[in-house]
């Protein structure tokens, strides 16, 4: 099977024509101010290397920032009415509590309490109102509302009120899109709340970039189906990522994890993805990203996304030395560096420059480095050592080593030991691991409920989740033959009566390939 793999990064735009799990070809190319210019780059580039192979290409994948950026820019997001079912107990907390005031503005002043939701338990918090439904669509009416947030209390475990809420609205306003909370985050009300409200922002950007993307690949001559990453390693269709762009958050990482997984065959593993501004560490799982279990800020708004556990450094191929080597980063170059960096025949000493004069990679002019002090040299070798050791250790699962993978165009700044690593590995096409990472995702799905054994079997419940988490891979695309469990996460709720239960699993499969994008 013909994979086409394109990961969409700060600096370059990688791409991959995978044969299979054989690399056929490979490309960098400069990420362009509009993305899309970059995109349809890398694209044509790995295509030129198989002439004629347009019509057996089975699937382009696809992993992007832009939806992170457009929220952390604070660019391309539209106003949307947030309205919550959890009066009168949730009202002296409203959406959007916690916000920077320029993301609040940006969504607009929109907000409405209803009475609705439900306990932990299925049992309703306060009855439905018609009349406060009918008042809140005549106000949406007037407003002419485009894009509409419900959330519920505890809708993850019973999301009938929000359903029920979003299909009134949705056939009073058929235009509108609307995001129901329970779709998109886990439990914990605000922090579900706002991943809803930030995907709602991004809905009619998603349907542009997404639509864009479809009509290269076409114009290219591909008749295959189009994904996009997920920030937890699996992959969504078109129509999918059209309704939930917020789920690309973290994808880059994410990719790079899985790529360095498929290169070296490890499972279970450290990886160091070394790019132009930062390097991220992340711990593979059983083949998969580890989900962090904190909060996670995304352009300083608080949600409950899937998210890989990635600790972020400011060292890059860029970063900026200071001229004594005991300062790197975390300014950086970025992708200024094939003009700025000395051996580049720029004036800025960085990262790149002083692996190049340690004799430790052979980019760019090595004479233009030669008059570096040796002290420098050393110092600034031993800070980025210091840097990675330290991450290394942070990220570790136990005190056990674990081993090591360096992939990313700047995996030259590290050296071929690590004390905190059991060993190093340098695969073959690391510098395009991203790429990789994506072309060969599966497609996913998760559920997540609060049980109680006192009320449900344990096996019937875990088979609720079980399904319900199959019907979300299906409707993303998966081929349901080949679905697998690939997570079960059983907690036990001490502060909750009647032995609650938070249960979560997840399961993947591969891409059900048909003709033609979606």
């Amino acid at each position: 099977m013909l994979r086409i793999g394109i990961d969409v990064g700060g600096t370059h735009t990688d791409a991959v024509l995978l044969d299979g799990r054989d690399v056929v070809a490979t490309t960098k190319a400069t990420t362009s101010a509009d993305v899309l210019t970059g995109i349809v780059d890398a694209l044509d580039n790995v295509l030129a290397e198989r002439p004629g192979s347009e019509k057996n290409i089975d699937a382009v994948m696809l992993g992007t920032t832009q939806f992170t950026n457009a929220v952390v820019e604070r660019r391309e997001l539209t106003e949307v009415a947030a309205v919550r079912l959890g009066a009168p107990s949730g009202d002296g907390l409203p959406p959007k509590t916690g916000w920077p005031d320029d993301i609040a503005r940006a969504l607009g002043d929109q907000a409405y309490m209803l009475k609705g939701g439900t306990l932990f338990d299925g049992h309703p918090l306060a009855a439905f109102d018609e009349q406060e439904v009918q008042r809140l669509i005549d106000d949406l009416i007037a407003k002419r509302s485009e894009a509409i947030c419900v959330s519920a209390v505890f809708s993850p475990v019973d999301p009938r009120p929000e359903q029920l809420l979003g299909e009134k609205i949705k056939a009073a306003l058929p235009n509108a899109e609307v995001t129901l909370s329970h779709s998109i985050g886990r439990l914990g009300l605000l922090e579900r709340e706002n991943a809803a409200l930030l995907n709602a922002s991004l809905l009619p950007f998603a349907d542009r970039v997404v639509t864009a993307c479809v009509a290269a690949i076409r114009g290219r001559g591909l008749t295959c189906q189009f994904f996009i990453s997920q920030n937890d390693g699996t992959l969504m269709d078109a129509d999918f990522a059209r309704r939930f762009p917020a789920l690309t958050f973290a994808s880059g990482p994410t990719n790079s994890l899985r790529g360095a997984a498929s290169l070296t065959g490890l499972d279970n593993a450290i990886v160091i993805d070394i790019g132009g501004t930062t390097s991220d560490i992340g711990v593979l799982q059983d083949g998969f990203p580890r989900e962090s279990n904190l909060v996670i800020e995304v352009g300083g708004v608080r949600t409950n996304f899937r998210m890989p556990d990635i600790l972020a450094l400011g060292l890059g191929g860029g970063s900026v030395v200071s001229a004594d080597g005991v300062e790197i980063g975390p300014q950086s170059v970025g992708h200024r560096l094939l003009d700025e960096a000395m051996v580049f025949g720029g004036d800025t000493l960085t990262a790149s420059d002083v692996v190049v004069a340690a004799g430790a990679a052979t980019i760019g002019d090595p004479t233009r480095v030669q008059s570096l002090s040796v002290d420098v040299i050393a110092t600034a070798q031993q800070q980025i050592q210091g840097m990675l050791e330290r991450g290394v250790e942070t990220m570790k699962p136990s005190s056990d080593p674990l081993p090591v993978v360096l992939v990313g165009g700047g995996a030259i700044l590290a050296s071929e030991t690590l004390a905190a690593a059991a060993s190093i590995h340098r695969p073959d096409y690391a510098n395009v691991a991203n790429a990789i990472g994506a072309a060969i995702a599966q497609i996913g799905g998760e559920s997540e409920q609060i049980v109680s054994y006192d009320k449900i079997d344990r096996d019937k419940a875990l088979a609720s989740v079980r399904q319900e988490a199959a019907r979300v891979a299906i409707d993303a695309g998966v081929d349901a033959a080949t679905l697998r469990v690939a997570d079960v996460e059983e907690t036990p709720i001490a502060y909750m009566a009647g032995n609650a239960v938070r249960l979560r699993v997840k399961v993947v499969g591969d891409v059900a390939i048909q003709a033609g994008p979606r």
